[in-house]
């Protein structure tokens, strides 16, 4: 028992040993810390926020990867089916609706769906091989059999031909205009002549000769060595082809003549000056039309003062019944005071995407304002990775509503008849999609990608539903990329515009070709004819530039139809 008491005692003095030394330890530090321990703890509050902050950056830089990700390796086509059949069908949890705005709905549903029943399918044609046109330029090779003797009697021949290419070539117009000497009679007065062995009563008459030449006919470029043809060459292999003047250069070379850059460029300049008067004329036809798609796209141009690659813009405004496009470039800027000035005089209706620039078009007197469905989706198609339930269903309701379009095509339905088909089942279908995407809203992540869809969608949902109101209205602004798209071809091959001016000049014939391709118009054939007729018109101010544009042209034309590139 007295051992035990002996261990319990000294296990007590050790304990309060041990809590001296490290109350004197304590003191210690509180003597030398101050404020240190309060520094530490604020480091690392700073240091804990600092991490949470990294960790939400690094999140958003993952999102961006795997975005990119399905970006470049990806399907590219924006046309969603969901696996699940039943995501089709309307969600009516949390929708506020009245009984007979949900009987409308549920009505249009069920035709949609017995339209995709009952529609035949439409069978695809055999692929032919087509003939090979008439109008080329046959070599006849004949091989005859080996030992042919007299007494053989031809019965047929056995035909195979095969579509081959030479080069180019490249030849010289040669205008020779002969020079004659005509002697003609004149009479002189008499007292004029000195010689008096010549004089006579009256009059005297002498021979003198006169020189005849032929008049030079109207040349597109007067003092230049460059025709026509030459000229649309290149300014086509430039902007139609995105083919760059150097390689254009190698090209002439290999057929025999060697140009310099700055000849080509010149000849080019020449070109554009030529024609600006009916890229003029059709901007003018373009803003008279009452419907109009707009959009704009980057073109990269060389910053003199900063030697380097400046980011400009070209905005696009395309007529939509006429398809007649032409390109716009105010010095590479992108501000909405461009387009308000672009815009200034224009009423009828304007077809855009999301960009804030076109929001004032929403209170202006006589314009309206539609968006464009295809943007929409493309926001949701980029948030199937982050909500893979909200942006199916999404998808689902957007290809109900481009449903309606293909039923009016296959139907051939007039523009009254599809505006009316569009209000009996489209327009249903976009309230309920409206009130689903007001409900779902709070349920996404903030900040995330499918927050920004659906407000993206919800701001300009009234541009996205006033294309029921007209049948010549189109749900998106397809036409419009597609007339754009040459451009961001073209940066990939001659790369940058080299100065404002070389800009200009880039927005004259990317107009120009845009309407060739919309009309279906061989622009080597048109702009080579363009460039001899347009001298003509402008000796002569009763004429019209606008008969020069590519649909007009191709109405006296109609042999220089060109083969499209696939749309």
């Amino acid at each position: 028992m007295s051992d035990f008491s002996t261990q319990k005692d000294q296990l007590i003095h050790d304990l309060l040993q041990q809590r001296d030394e490290m109350y004197q330890e304590l003191s210690w530090l509180r003597k030398i810390d101050d404020g240190t321990l309060e520094l530490l703890e604020e480091q690392n509050k700073k240091l804990t926020a600092t991490i949470a902050e990294k960790d939400r950056e690094i999140k958003k830089l993952l999102d961006h990867i795997a975005w990119f990700k399905n970006k470049m390796f990806g399907k590219s086509s924006e046309k969603h089916i969901v696996k699940d059949p039943n995501q089709l069908e309307i969600d009516w949890g949390g929708v506020d609706l009245l009984p007979e705005e949900k009987e409308i709905i549920e009505n249009a549903e069920k035709e949609l769906i017995s339209y995709e029943r009952v529609k035949p399918e439409k069978k695809k044609g055999k692929a032919i091989r087509q003939p090979i046109p008439d109008n080329l330029r046959r070599e006849i090779e004949v091989i005859e059999p080996e030992g042919v003797q007299p007494d053989w009697v031809r019965i047929g021949v056995e035909v195979s031909e095969t579509i081959e290419f030479k080069p180019g070539e490249l030849y010289v117009r040669r205008i020779e205009r002969p020079k004659y000497a005509v002697k003609q009679a004149v009479a002189i007065d008499s007292n004029i002549v000195e010689n008096t062995s010549a004089q006579s009563t009256g009059q005297n008459v002498i021979e003198e000769s006169t020189i005849r030449i032929a008049p030079m006919p109207l040349l597109p470029f007067p003092r230049c060595n460059a025709g026509a043809s030459i000229v649309a060459e290149i300014a086509m292999n430039k902007y139609f082809y995105h083919i760059p003047f150097h390689r254009q250069i190698a090209m002439f070379k290999m057929l025999g003549v060697s140009l310099p850059a700055s000849t080509i460029n010149g000849w080019f300049i020449y070109g554009c000056d030529l024609v600006r008067a009916i890229y003029y004329r059709l901007r003018e036809t373009v803003l008279s039309s009452d419907y109009i798609q707009v959009d704009e796209s980057t073109i990269p141009v060389i910053n003199d003062e900063k030697n380097k690659t400046k980011k400009a813009y070209l905005w696009m405004v395309r007529s939509v019944m006429d398809k007649t496009v032409f390109f716009h470039y105010d010095k590479g800027s992108r501000a909405q005071a461009v387009i308000v000035e672009l815009l200034k005089d224009y009423k009828g209706a304007i077809q855009a995407d999301g960009y804030q620039a076109y929001s004032i078009y929403d209170n202006k007197k006589g314009v309206l304002l539609l968006g464009c469905w295809a943007h929409a989706r493309r926001k949701f198609t980029e948030s199937l990775l982050e909500d893979k339930t909200g942006a199916e269903y999404a998808l689902a309701q957007i290809g109900k509503i481009y449903k309606v379009e293909y039923m009016a095509n296959d139907q051939n339905l007039s523009y009254d008849e599809r505006a009316e088909l569009r209000k009996r089942l489209a327009h249903p279908i976009m309230l309920a999609f409206k009130n689903w995407l007001e409900n779902y809203y709070s349920k996404t992540i903030p900040n995330g990608r499918m927050y920004g869809a659906i407000r993206y969608t919800l701001n300009i949902f009234n541009r996205l539903s006033r294309y029921h109101l007209d049948g010549r209205y189109l749900p998106d602004n397809n036409g419009a990329e597609n007339a754009i798209r040459p451009l961001a071809v073209g940066r990939k091959g001659y790369l940058f515009c080299g100065n404002d001016d070389a800009a200009e000049n880039a927005a004259v014939m990317y107009s120009l070709f845009a309407c060739c391709k919309a009309s279906d118009v061989n622009p080597r054939e048109w702009l080579t004819d363009i460039f001899n007729k347009v001298p003509r018109y402008n000796n002569d101010y009763t004429l019209d530039l606008a008969d020069l544009l590519p649909h007009n042209w191709k109405k006296h034309n109609a042999h220089t139809s060109f083969p499209s590139e696939s749309r």
